[in-house]
């Protein structure tokens, strides 16, 4: 198994609570009938969601990512190129925030 998809199963397991919380609203084609998948390998980047016939990428952001902001902005951008949209949420607003969360996602899909 290449060693992407390793990871991608490995972070999988170690799913946050955020990236939990939101996939029980993604999956099973749950929001607008969108099939999306989790953790996913994507232009040498794991994505936390993608669904792939809309090309829309949804990450999930710690406090983490703070200091990550120019390695964040080079894998948008990365992803942007190869014709995907990203969408970036605090794991605050997944919890916090759910509905407004789904809305902007849904949006994301209907544009595409």
């Amino acid at each position: 198994m290449q060693e992407k998809w390793k990871r991608a199963r490995q972070l999988r397991r170690a799913s946050t609570d955020a990236e939990r919380f939101l996939w029980r609203h993604l999956r099973q084609k749950n929001l607008a009938a969108y099939k999306f998948r989790r953790q996913y390998p994507i232009a040498g980047y794991i994505v936390d969601f993608v669904c792939l016939p809309a090309m829309l990428v949804v990450e999930i952001d710690g406090g983490q990512h703070v200091d990550a902001a120019c390695y964040d902005a080079r894998r948008t951008r990365t992803l942007e190129t190869r014709g995907y949209r990203v969408l970036r949420f605090w794991n605050d607003d997944v919890l916090l925030r759910t509905q407004d969360v789904l809305e902007v996602i849904w949006r994301g899909l209907m544009e595409r």
